[in-house]
C-alpha cells in the first residue's frame, strides 16, 4: 500500500529503511481502525505527514541519546529511530493505548535502539541525560522546556517542531534558555508551514 510512495519520495534511502517505514505504516493503519491513533488515514498523506515530516528534522539531531516527548504514535521518534539505527531513542507518552502500539511496533520492526516509556514528562527520570529532546505538538515551548529540562544534558539541545514560526511563544521562555535557530523546513508536497526551533540551556545542570 505504501511502498510505491516511499520508493518515489525516498529513493535514496536503503531498502531496509523503506521496508521498515512501510511495515510501520501498515501497522499504524491496522491499529488506527480500532484505536484511532492518528487522524490521518489516506496513504499518500500518511507518507507525507508521518514519514517525510518526521525525517525533515534528521539533520538537526545531536548526540546518540535522543528522547521524543509526547511521541503519540511514534512521530517523529519511531521514524528517526528507523533512519538512525546507530542512535538510541526513548519514546515517551502518557497515553497507554499509544505506548501499547509503540511496544508492538518496536517488537515487529526489531528496533533494538528504541525504549518505550508510558509516563508524564515531568515525572520521568532517567539514569542518563539526553543529548537531544524532541517535541512535536506537545505543548507551548515554555511549558515544554520547564517539563523536560531535568532530562537534558548540560550541553544538550531542545528541538521543538512547529507549524508557523512560534514567535509569540518564544517571548515567554525563561532566561535560562537561549534560542539558537529557527529553521524553516521544506516537506515535499506539503503546502503548510513547518518550522523547527532549536534551543539550548544557558549552562544549567540537571537536577
Amino acid at each position: 500500500m505504501f511502498l510505491n510512495l516511499l520508493n518515489a519520495y525516498l529513493k535514496d534511502r536503503p531498502a531496509s529503511q523503506l521496508n521498515a517505514f512501510n511495515a510501520y505504516l501498515m501497522l499504524l493503519n491496522k491499529w488506527n481502525k480500532a484505536y484511532n491513533l492518528t487522524a490521518i488515514h489516506d496513504p499518500h498523506n500518511m507518507v507525507i505527514l508521518h514519514i517525510l515530516d518526521s525525517l525533515s528534522i534528521e539533520p538537526y539531531l545531536k548526540g546518540n541519546h535522543i528522547i521524543d516527548i509526547g511521541t503519540g504514535a511514534g512521530l517523529p521518534g519511531m521514524i528517526l529511530a528507523i533512519a538512525n539505527p546507530d542512535k538510541q531513542f526513548t519514546l515517551l507518552d502518557s497515553n497507554g493505548k499509544k505506548t501499547r502500539f509503540l511496544f508492538q511496533a518496536k517488537v515487529e520492526l526489531h528496533l533494538d535502539n528504541v525504549e518505550i516509556v508510558n509516563e508524564r514528562a515531568e515525572k520521568f527520570h532517567n539514569t542518563a541525560c539526553f543529548d537531544t529532546i524532541v517535541t512535536r505538538a506537545f505543548a507551548t515551548i515554555d511549558t515544554m522546556l520547564e517539563k523536560t529540562k531535568h532530562l537534558c544534558c548540560e550541553d544538550g539541545q531542545f528541538l521543538a517542531m512547529k507549524g508557523e514560526a512560534p514567535l509569540e511563544e518564544l517571548k515567554n521562555i525563561s532566561d535560562d534558555f537561549e534560542v539558537k535557530a529557527i529553521h524553516q523546513l521544506t516537506i515535499p508536497h506539503l503546502k503548510a508551514q513547518r518550522h523547527l526551533v532549536c534551543i539550548k540551556g544557558k549552562g544549567a545542570k540537571r537536577t
